[in-house]
Formats: structure tokens, C-alpha cells, sequence
């Protein structure tokens, strides 16, 4: 759907609600898409086919599928005499974690006859509160790769791990005669107890030994920037749900990381802390729009270079010492006086707070600014550096030493620093001059192919360990499922290269904790198993910033080049998990690839529409990529994201998008100057956004106070109906979505594809229009395109009272329940398709393909038996985890009583951090959803249908009356 934007004016002219530029642009291309409630069935060349066939019912790449290759998974099966706790059909329960970038993500993992199924997070833990993520979500698929590493090799060759204890025995041997000189060790960013101890005792046995810490995404360069700012290495904790105002300059801290969950809870509960208006204010000033600065009352759009001569300008409006007034516009300084004008008179309720690429000088005038207003302590806390190893090198000393000679043993642990690592370091050619290297990983990824040795690592759910949670809060990994590959934990590989004869798995780990419960430690390791976590977050310190000024960077170059973590692959470690690589990306909706983001202003100037390629050139390197026109994007900002273009993924993750590692600066990591060339070429991106259209503009509505007080004095009209009114049961479920809450951050669809065993149909079909998520996050646009305001919308099923699918079924496939669900019987269904065309909210998914995979794929372990795997033929949709539903009757009837309210939780509702989605009974009318139905903000989504939908919605907040979104 090739198409310019030609006129800005023009192009704002169209609908008061828009999707995409391809709207805006009026392409008839995308008309005739659209008209179409199924695109025409769609002929798949060979190559696309064979690629299809691969992705099939799975999220990679299926043993049986790919030729007469057969896959090294071999099938866990949980036990063979049922164990006497044990009872069939019912699931267990278990308190463990996951990582990201090193931190604890506290997890409840379901087990299914002794396979992991789902993980939700810890409700006990002070950081996740219950609450999930989108890769909390998915690290159970991640579990059942079958192209991890299955066992250790030498040179690709598989070995034994007999083998590697020798070769580690005669290694020792040479550090022990010159004290580990030339041994390095680099490791990804980590709060483990375990290994920090082992470490340490590592370099006690060889004290001439160096560790270095590489981390692509960020926890080393925060490091580096609060180092400079507070003379020390410190960890910023924000207090959101104590704040009044917020200010970002180029931080999106309600996107994803290991912060997520608990920035997004805090800043929730602080929206919603009274029920007539919002609780806080946004203002954000950043150069590429992000989750964050969707929700701002207040955004200023400006270039990266920027951030450092704003917060100046800032910190003097608020009269911190020492800031002077740099030259700003007349829209930066309206931005500047209204901010001030917030914060003054709310000591130590505001938060200000700044991004990666902001780097160092801006962060100073930030801590300054939290400094004057009294935030330090209140709404800012700060706790001594958790993640990585007090006294280490970077990545690229380590390079530089290797270039000299001066390495002679590599361990590398945990990381992928040959794809991850700067381009210009060239790191992969270096570590071939390494004597001897050893990778332990979860795969043979692009830095196990380099390296002589590869140990294959255990999962996360498969491992005894430890970490921290972002607070501090220590918490015990214990596996769920016993390794299906001949695997080992890192505890157990560095107790061989330490000379220990105890590897078993849980021994390295119960030490360090032997350790600090002392005398108490059977009932304290039991008690810590249990509750997934042990009690007491890291102390709070109070560090003043330093007194120096910061100069920021020097700018040369037209175009700044902004570098971001994908929002979904992240930094490439998920490339291979297919639920992640189908999951559509916040802002762009794109699947499957990363784009290259452009303003409008800049993609007028290249005469480029979505999906033309183009070069991005950094020095004298260069990567290609598609463009992707994003509106509200700063002028003269470009930026790249991480993740893609890996050559050693797996079978799902290889060869998609572009590797922005290879021009990204060491220097500079995440902002540097360069220059785009529009080329020739161009390709179709699979993008979400524009499928399954409702008819209607009115989707995601903004409120007043005043409007809501007008709206609670009024009572409910009824509709007109020629439907016949149905009997309601006892129960009558209904769910409502407060969009005024919604970040866009998809934890609620990956929680119901892991729950509800959507398929991963790959990108082809996804160009079709034929994506089989049963909920989805629509994204929508008001204003013009160089300024507009987001919205984010849920649309899963409404389980309409009046369903048009239900008459429209010439089979009766589709039903309506006595408690109001709408309800599918798969077998009944013939394909006809009928009820997605009567439907006006398009949220049903018809199987074109059979998606499941073959029988001796690992994809069924990862499946909920609780739910029906779908075949060919038939039409599938959001049942309100129906499963759940007749759970909670199941337990209320053995225990005589009502279903409480609250008793029944969704998968969707279970994992959304800000608590966005209510589900209960409305028939009770002191039920929570209830109460929401009766709110001044409640809504029904295409009322004007009357369809008289079960789910409906909650408004979101206007912005101020008086602003403007530039001020």
C-alpha cells in the first residue's frame, strides 16, 4: 500500500479518528482491504510456503516440517506413576522467576502434569503485585525451543560433559601457574547472589583475572550516567503512585523492561486516585513517540540533541542553582512555563525524570532539578547499583586487550556479545584469536558458533539460581520441570571452572543462602520457596548530585540516530519465540520485523511511504532497512531498533529486519549523528493495525470532569430491540476496560495466547489480514499528523447481548450462554465466515490453515489442557476464559456457596500491570464491574449498533481544556 504524504492539511482533512497514514492518505488500495471482510485467499509462492510450513502452529520452526532433519527435542514426559499429591486435570502451582537484563521477574508458574503452561506474576511480591509483562508471558515458549543448545560441543562437534570437566581441569591448570593472567571473563548484567559470590571466589583463586559486563540495552550505560551524576552507581527508583506531576525528557518509563510492572502499577494507581478527576499530569519532551508520551497532557516534540538545553532551561525556570537559560523556541519555552507553573507549588510530589539518550548532562539537571522540589526521598529513591560486578571492565577494554595479545582464555556467560557488541569493535573476528573461548548459553548463537567450547545453559524454569527484583527484593529460582536437554545451571558450570566436586544442581545455591539465614536456614529456604521471594528490598541512600557541570556530546550531523530496544524482541534474545515475533509492536503495530522510524516532515522531504527501504550511514558504516512514517516523531530524529537481523536465532528468528548492532557507536550507544538515503526497493510490511475495521468513528472517547459529573446525574436510556429479551442465569458476566489506564503494552494479548493456545501464523499470513490474536490493542490518532494524540483500545470479543454472529450462523455454531457468554462450538462450525461479517467489531479468527502442530513437536507441552486446540475450518474468539469460569463454579458448588466477586480473573485481566480491565458479575450490583458500569466515564463502544455489548469501556481523561499538545 505504497502512498506520500503529500499535504499535511490535506491528509488531516479525513476522518476525526485515524489508524495509520494509509487512512489518511485515502490509498484505494486499502479501501478495497478493508471492504472486504477476508482478503482473497492468498497464494503463498515456494518460498513463502516453505516458510509458512515452518511457522505452522508453533512459535518456531517444527521438527517434520523442515525436511528429513529431525529435531533434538525429546518429549518430557512428566512421570509415569502419578504421584500420590498429585490429582488428574488439576494444575499445581509454583513461586519461582524469570530474568531480564539480570533483575528477578517474580513469577507463579501453572503446571500441567509436570509441565510448565503459564506464568503469571508473584501477587505477593511488593515489585509485580500479580501483574505481568509481555516476556514474563512468553519465557515459557522459550522453555520448549528445539533450537536451543541440547548438549555441550567443541568446534560444533558435540561433546560429553566429561569431556568439558578435562578441558576444564587442564585450563585451571594454566591460570593456577600465572594466577589467571590473560583470563577474562565477560558476563550480561546480573543480581545473583550465587554467581556474584562464586565470582568473587573466582578471582580469589585467580587474582590476575579480569570480568568485563556487556549489556545491549541499557543497565551498564544507566550505570555509567548516575555514576557521573551522583559520584557513585546508583539505581533510581520512581515513586509514581506519590506523584502529582510527572516530567520525562526522552524516557519512556511505562514501556517495556524490568521496570515495567511496577512504574505502570504505581502510575495507575495514582491516575485513579480520585474517582471525579485524574490524579496526576503528564508532561513529556521527547524526540520518538513511545508509550509514555502517548498518555502525556503535556508533549513536546523535540529532536534528540535537544534533551540536554531543555532540562537546563527547565532547571533554571525552577530556579536551581547554577542553570542558566539556553536559547529555546517559542513552543519549548510555552512547554517549559507550564511545566514550572505545575510543579512549584508540589514539593516533593513531582517526579523529573530522563532517558539513555539524553546520556549524562541531562541527567544532571534532572537529579538537580529533583533535588530543589524535595522529590529525593519522596517521589525519587535511590538504592547502591544491583546489577553486575563491582569492579569490572567494558567491552570494549576487553577488545582492545585481545587485539594486543594480552587474552588468553575467554569465558562468555549469558550473553551474546558477537551479535549484540558495536559493529566498529568487531568483536567476532577478535574472539577467533582468543587461544581458548568457552560460550554457555541457552542456544549455539552467534557467539557460541565463535567460541571453541559451547555449554548449553538451563532455563530459568528449568535451574536452582537466585536474583534480584528491581527493588532489591531477593528471590530463589527453583525449576518447575526437570531439564529435557543435557543442560547445566551456570552455578553448576562455574563450580567446575572453580574446581568444585559438588555439582548438583541446588548445591552452589542453597550455600549462599546458608550463609545469610544462618541457624534458621531449613525453615527460612522453605519459606522463601514458597512465598517466591525473600523479605527486605535494598536500602534507600541519599546522594546528592555532583557539583561539576556535564557537557553533553558534541552534535555534527543533520539527522539524529536514536537506538531503541525493540518492543518485543528486545535486545534479540527473544528472536526465536514466535508469540513475540506475531505480537504487534505498540506504536508501528508491525510484526515480524523492525523498521526504520521517520517523521513526516522527513519522509515528505524523501518523497518515502511506508515499507521503502532505505540507508542509514553512521561513519563509515551502513545498514538498509523499511521505513515507517511515524507520526508525532521529532523532525529530524531517526531511530533504530535492536534485535533483528540474526544469523544464529533459530529457524523462526533468522534473517528478519536489519541489524542495527552494526552501525550503532560504542561511544555513544544511544545517540549519534549520521545520514538516510531513500533507496529503490521497497517490501510489505506485516502491520495489524489496518485489519479488521469496525464501522463507526466514535472508538476511543475523552472525557472532562465536567462531563462525567453531567453523565453520573443522568440515567441510562434503554434501545429499542427486535431481539427476543433472553432468560439471564444467576451470573451474568460483563468486563470493563478503562482506557484511561491502557499503556498499549500487550500483556493482556501475550497472556491470552499463552492462555487460550492462539497459533502463530507467521507474516505472510499476517500481510493477508489472517492474524489469529484474540484480542487486539487498536491504535488510534487524533490531530494532525506532526503532533497527533494516541489512544489505546482492547477490543477482545463484547459478548453482545444481541449478537449479530449468533443469528447470523446458519449452523448455530455460535451461541448464547445463560450467563450471557458468547460461546463457540467448534464442531458445529462449517466455515462459512458468516458470523465475522455480521459482526461490526471484527473479532473473530478463522483457521484458514491447520495451525497445529505435528505430534512430536514440543509446541503441545507449552498448551493449556484446559483449553481446545483448534483445527482447519473453524472460527475461534475471546470466551471470556470460559475455562476459568467453570473452574470458580466447579470450586463454589463442592463448597456450597456463591462465586465471590473477584473470584474469577481472565487471563487478560490477570496480567495487565495497570489493572486496565475489571471482570465479574453484573448482576451483583455491588460487584466491582458493577460499580464500574454506573461510573460517569462508562461507555459502550458503537452503541449506535445496538448490540448491547457485555463489555464496555471507561473513557479516558481529556487533556487539560486550556493546553494544546505543543503547548
Amino acid at each position: 500500500m505504497k502512498h506520500r504524504i503529500e499535504n499535511r492539511s490535506q491528509a488531516t482533512a479525513g476522518p476525526r479518528v485515524w489508524a495509520g497514514i494509509e487512512e489518511l492518505s485515502d490509498d484505494p488500495r486499502l479501501r478495497a482491504f478493508i471492504e472486504a471482510e477476508y482478503p482473497a485467499a492468498l497464494e503463498l509462492p515456494t518460498t513463502a510456503r516453505r516458510q509458512f510450513l515452518k511457522l505452522m502452529g508453533a512459535s518456531f520452526a517444527l521438527a517434520g516440517l523442515t525436511g528429513c532433519e529431525k529435531s533434538s527435542f525429546v518429549a518430557a514426559l512428566p512421570y509415569v506413576d502419578q504421584l500420590e499429591s498429585e490429582t488428574i486435570g488439576l494444575p499445581r502451582y509454583y513461586a519461582t522467576a524469570v530474568l531480564l537484563d539480570g533483575y528477578a521477574q517474580p513469577v507463579i508458574a501453572t503446571t500441567h502434569a509436570g509441565r510448565p503452561t503459564k506464568l503469571d506474576g508473584n501477587p505477593d511480591h511488593p515489585v509485580t503485585r500479580g501483574r505481568s509483562d509481555v516476556f514474563m508471558q512468553s519465557a515459557v515458549l522459550q522453555l520448549y525451543d528445539p533450537d536451543r543448545a541440547a548438549a555441550p560441543s567443541r568446534h560444533g562437534e558435540l561433546v560429553s560433559w566429561a569431556d568439558v570437566e578435562s578441558a576444564i581441569g587442564t585450563i585451571r591448570e594454566n591460570w593456577r601457574a600465572d594466577q589467571g593472567d590473560g583470563m577474562r571473563l565477560l558476563l550480561g548484567p546480573t543480581t545473583s547472589p550465587t554467581l556474584l559470590r562464586q565470582i568473587d571466589a573466582f578471582q580469589q583463586q585467580f587474582p590476575k583475572a579480569r570480568v568485563h559486563i556487556h549489556a545491549a540495552t541499557g543497565p551498564e550505560s544507566r550505570r555509567q550516567i548516575t555514576t557521573a551524576v551522583y559520584g557513585q552507581a546508583v539505581d533510581l527508583h520512581y515513586e509514581l503512585a506519590n506523584c502529582d506531576v510527572v516530567v520525562g525528557f526522552d524516557e519512556d518509563f511505562l514501556g517495556p523492561g524490568p521496570n515495567q510492572v511496577r512504574n505502570a502499577l504505581g502510575w495507575s494507581q495514582a491516575r485513579r486516585r480520585f474517582g471525579d478527576r485524574p490524579g496526576n499530569r503528564l508532561f513529556m519532551a521527547e524526540s520518538v513517540p513511545s508509550a509514555t508520551g502517548a498518555l502525556a497532557n503535556q508533549r513536546l516534540i523535540a529532536d534528540a540533541r535537544r534533551m540536554p538545553a531543555l532540562a537546563q532551561a527547565l532547571a533554571s525556570a525552577l530556579g536551581v542553582a547554577g542553570a542558566s537559560r539556553p536559547e529555546v523556541t517559542e513552543v519549548e519555552a510555552r512547554w517549559i512555563a507550564r511545566v514550572a507553573d505545575a510543579c512549584k507549588e508540589r514539593v516533593g510530589r513531582s517526579l523529573f525524570v530522563s532517558g539513555l539518550s539524553g546520556g549524562a548532562a541531562t541527567a544532571l539537571w534532572i537529579a538537580r532539578i529533583n533535588q530543589q522540589l524535595g522529590n529525593v526521598g519522596e517521589t525519587l529513591k535511590l538504592t547502591a547499583s544491583l546489577a553486575g560486578h563491582p569492579d569490572t571492565g567494558t567491552l570494549a577494554a576487553l577488545v582492545s586487550d585481545i587485539n594486543a595479545g594480552h587474552v588468553t582464555s575467554l569465558i562468555v556467560l549469558d550473553c551474546n556479545p558477537v551479535y549484540t557488541a558495536p559493529g566498529e569493535l568487531e568483536l567476532g573476528a577478535a574472539i577467533t584469536r582468543v587461544r581458548s573461548s568457552l560460550h554457555i548459553g541457552l542456544q549455539r548463537d552467534e557467539t557460541g558458533e565463535k567460541c571453541e567450547w559451547q555449554l548449553p545453559l538451563a532455563h530459568a524454569l528449568e535451574s536452582w539460581s537466585d536474583a534480584s527484583a528491581v527493588d532489591g527484593t531477593a528471590t530463589i529460582l527453583q525449576p518447575v520441570i526437570s531439564p529435557f536437554y543435557d543442560v547445566r545451571t551456570a552455578h553448576q558450570i562455574f563450580a567446575m571452572l572453580l574446581g568444585e566436586t559438588d555439582l548438583s544442581s541446588d548445591a552452589a545455591v542453597r550455600e549462599t543462602w546458608r550463609q545469610n539465614f544462618g541457624d534458621a536456614f531449613e525453615l527460612r529456604w522453605k519459606q522463601a520457596l514458597h512465598d517466591g521471594f525473600v523479605e527486605g528490598a535494598a536500602p534507600f541512600v541519599m546522594v546528592p548530585p555532583v557539583v561539576d557541570a556535564i557537557m553533553p556530546a558534541s552534535v555534527a550531523g543533520d539527522l539524529d540516530i536514536v537506538f531503541q530496544p525493540d518492543p518485543t524482541i528486545w535486545d534479540g534474545r527473544f528472536a526465536n519465540v514466535g508469540w513475540l515475533q506475531e505480537l504487534p509492536k505498540t506504536l508501528t503495530t508491525v510484526t515480524w520485523s523492525n523498521v526504520i522510524a521517520v517523521s513526516p516532515a522527513l519522509a515528505k522531504r524523501f518523497a518515502a511511504a511506508n515499507g521503502d527501504h532505505a540507508e542509514v550511514a553512521i561513519g563509515n558504516r551502513r545498514i538498509t532497512g523499511p521505513l515507517w512514517i511515524m507520526p508525532g516523531q521529532a523532525d529530524n530524529t531517526v531511530a533504530l531498533y535492536l534485535g533483528y537481523g540474526r544469523t544464529r536465532a533459530g529457524r523462526v528468528g533468522d534473517g528478519l529486519g536489519y541489524d542495527a548492532y552494526q552501525v550503532r557507536p560504542d561511544a555513544e550507544p544511544w545517540l549519534m549523528q549520521g545520514s538516510l538515503r531513500k533507496l529503490d526497493t521497497r517490501e510489505d510490511l506485516p502491520v495489524t493495525q489496518l485489519h479488521h475495521r469496525m464501522e463507526g468513528f466514535d472508538f476511543a472517547r475523552e472525557v472532562s470532569p465536567g462531563e462525567v459529573k453531567q453523565a453520573s446525574e443522568k440515567s441510562p436510556a434503554g434501545q429499542a430491540s427486535l431481539y427476543a429479551t433472553l432468560p439471564s442465569a444467576k451470573n451474568a458476566w460483563g468486563m470493563v476496560i478503562d482506557l484511561d489506564s491502557c499503556i498499549g503494552c500487550n500483556a493482556c494479548v501475550a497472556a491470552c495466547t499463552a492462555e487460550n493456545n492462539v497459533p502463530v501464523v507467521g507474516a505472510d499470513q499476517i500481510r493477508a489480514g489472517r492474524e489469529m490474536h484474540w484480542l487486539r490493542i487498536a491504535r488510534y490518532y487524533t490531530g494532525d499528523i506532526a503532533e497527533p494524540r494516541s489512544f489505546f483500545e482492547p477490543v477482545p470479543c463484547m459478548h453482545c447481548e444481541d449478537a449479530p454472529c449468533e443469528m447470523g450462523c446458519p449452523v448455530h455454531a455460535t451461541t448464547h450462554s445463560p450467563e450471557g457468554v458468547n460461546q463457540m462450538v467448534y464442531n458445529r462450525c462449517i466455515g462459512t465466515r458468516t458470523c465475522s461479517s455480521y459482526c461490526p467489531y471484527k473479532v473473530r479468527r478463522f483457521n484458514f490453515y491447520d495451525y497445529r502442530a505435528p505430534a512430536d513437536s514440543p509446541t503441545h507441552a507449552a498448551h493449556n489442557p484446559d483449553v481446545t486446540v483448534r483445527s482447519r475450518g473453524v472460527m475461534e474468539k475471546c470466551t471470556y476464559c470460559t475455562q476459568r469460569i467453570e473452574a470458580a463454579h466447579v470450586a463454589a458448588d463442592k463448597e456450597n456457596r456463591p462465586i465471590r466477586d473477584g473470584e474469577i480473573v481472565t487471563a487478560c485481566q490477570q496480567a495487565c500491570p495497570t489493572k486496565a480491565i475489571v471482570f465479574g458479575d453484573i448482576n451483583d450490583p455491588n460487584s466491582e464491574v458493577a460499580r464500574l458500569k454506573r461510573d460517569g466515564r462508562h461507555y459502550v463502544l458503537l452503541e449506535e449498533q445496538g448490540t448491547r455489548p457485555r463489555t464496555t469501556y471507561l473513557a479516558r481523561w481529556r487533556a487539560d481544556e486550556t493546553e494544546s499538545r505543543q503547548g
